[in-house]
């Protein structure tokens, strides 16, 4: 085989990548219903409960439905980059799975192999998911390109520069766990994790990437590239059938995605929780148990997204981009610049891990100030004019006086100003 997998056999390479593929899908499938039972239990309703036991197959059944209905390409698309867009939005989402870690080194069953749960590793994995993640926005802006349609092609704007903006908060927020890692591959960087995870001395990188992921994913609140009050459907509204479910099977995966890599950086990746990793010897670290931890952990942010998709309002377009430029972007750099000093500082051994944890609140506080506090708001104001007796004869006309102080176009012009 080629040194990218090592001295693997092509069989134990293709077995890995087929794994990880079907244990993606069914996965994705389980979060879908995950998220219809978890929302209609916040707004006390059964959800889907018929189709399986307590609805599971609910999801299948939904593909199945989508697989039957007709499949419609409207008048006014370009019909090759029409097709093509689904295709190019969910295969990066795939792609991104192969240098994720599940696991250590475990036996494949009813043979006498042993390989690492993890089809491969770079040493720039990291940047490696970043990039083929962001590949995926190309798929959006083609489909809305393509579609004919004035509300696509909106949505697919929009998609564009939301992601465009957040990837670059997510970048800066992985930074500092490169810094601390001194590695940007992920198993290195989960090997790195085995005495303290990272979400705790890097709490603000940690919460600027689980504000990014939510946007990289135009997941609500920040789902403004499918707001239907504004966009119908955003950049699939001239979709259906197979093409429609490819780009909801994309955004469930990218879900997992971002979910699995918030899971290999900040949260020990495939490690046991603290109290039990070195219970037993360490035998739940073992084998396929931390599978287990993994899928566990992926599924705490899955629960993150359904709740603020159930519990937020969407936001307006241009406080979400100033707050992506204003806010994270800023609180990134400021948050970098302190980590390195501060690691400068450690290696000098001038400054101890309990200043690295002050400092990450004080940060995590300024984060929390910046939601809190109001944007002041620059009114230029129209000097004030002093009023004058009014002209009976203006114009050279009797007119009759008109009331004091502004007219009806003066006030409509003030409102607009403000």
């Amino acid at each position: 085989m080629s040194p990218l997998f090592g001295n693997e056999p092509f069989w134990v390479v293709a077995l890995k990548a087929v794994l990880i593929f079907v244990i993606l899908v069914v996965y994705t499938l389980f979060n879908i219903w995950f998220e219809r039972r978890v929302v209609a239990r916040m707004q006390h309703r059964i959800g889907p409960n018929v189709h399986g036991p307590f609805g599971l197959l609910q999801s299948l059944a939904d593909g199945v439905k989508l697989a039957l209905k007709e499949d419609l390409v409207v008048k006014a698309a370009d019909k090759v980059v029409y097709v093509l867009a689904p295709i190019l939005a969910t295969i990066p989402a795939f792609l991104a799975w192969a240098v994720i870690p599940f696991g250590p080194e475990a036996k494949i069953p009813f043979t006498d192999t042993v390989t690492p749960l993890q089809l491969t590793d770079l040493p720039v994995a990291v940047l490696y998911i970043l990039a083929v993640t962001s590949v995926g926005v190309y798929g959006i802006v083609l489909a809305g390109w393509s579609s004919g349609s004035t509300y696509a092609l909106l949505g697919g704007l929009r998609s564009s520069a939301q992601m465009i903006s957040y990837e670059v908060a997510m970048g800066l927020s992985l930074v500092a766990v490169f810094m601390y890692a001194g590695s940007m591959s992920t198993s290195e960087i989960v090997a790195a994790q085995t005495d303290l995870w990272y979400f705790l001395p890097l709490l603000p990188s940690f919460v600027i990437y689980v504000i990014a992921m939510v946007g990289e994913t135009n997941r609500a609140p920040f789902d403004l590239p499918e707001a239907e009050g504004e966009l119908v459907g955003g950049f699939h509204t001239e979709y259906s059938s197979l093409k429609f479910a490819l780009f909801f099977l994309a955004e469930y995966v990218n879900m997992v995605t971002v979910s699995a890599l918030a899971t290999t950086m900040f949260l020990g990746g495939w490690r046991a929780p603290f109290g039990l990793s070195q219970a037993w010897g360490g035998a739940l670290n073992e084998d396929y148990w931390p599978v287990l931890w993994f899928l566990g952990k992926t599924l705490g942010f899955i629960f993150i997204f359904i709740w603020l998709r159930g519990t937020l309002p969407r936001m307006r377009y241009d406080q979400f981009m100033s707050f992506g430029w204003k806010v994270l972007i800023p609180v990134s750099l400021a948050w970098i610049i302190a980590v390195a000093v501060i690691r400068k500082l450690r290696s000098e051994g001038s400054v101890d891990q309990e200043l690295l944890v002050w400092a990450a609140v004080a940060a995590g506080v300024v984060l929390a100030l910046s939601f809190l506090l109001p944007e002041r708001k620059s009114k230029d104001e129209p000097e004030p004019v002093e009023p004058t007796e009014p002209d009976a004869f203006a114009g050279g006309y009797p007119v009759p006086p008109m009331p004091e102080g502004p007219t009806t176009r003066e006030k409509r012009e003030k409102e607009v100003r403000r």
